[in-house]
């Protein structure tokens, strides 16, 4: 099973969260966040947004 991870890293005054695939791809929020919660929640957001992304984990296993 491919393992996906999403993190979330100071930036400015608050948190900008990663979406990093078992390719190295990585996606980020645009936005900074004042709580990690939102910026995972963001960045969760915009993967959302990318549904070829997600039916190739599918298609691919990773």
């Amino acid at each position: 099973m491919p393992t996906i991870k999403l993190s979330a890293t100071p930036k400015g005054n608050g948190y900008q969260a990663t979406v990093t695939f078992p390719d190295g791809v990585s996606i980020s929020s645009a936005e900074t966040c004042p709580t990690i919660g939102e910026a995972i929640a963001a960045a969760a957001m915009k993967l959302l947004d990318m549904p070829d992304r997600l039916a190739r984990l599918d298609q691919t296993g990773g």
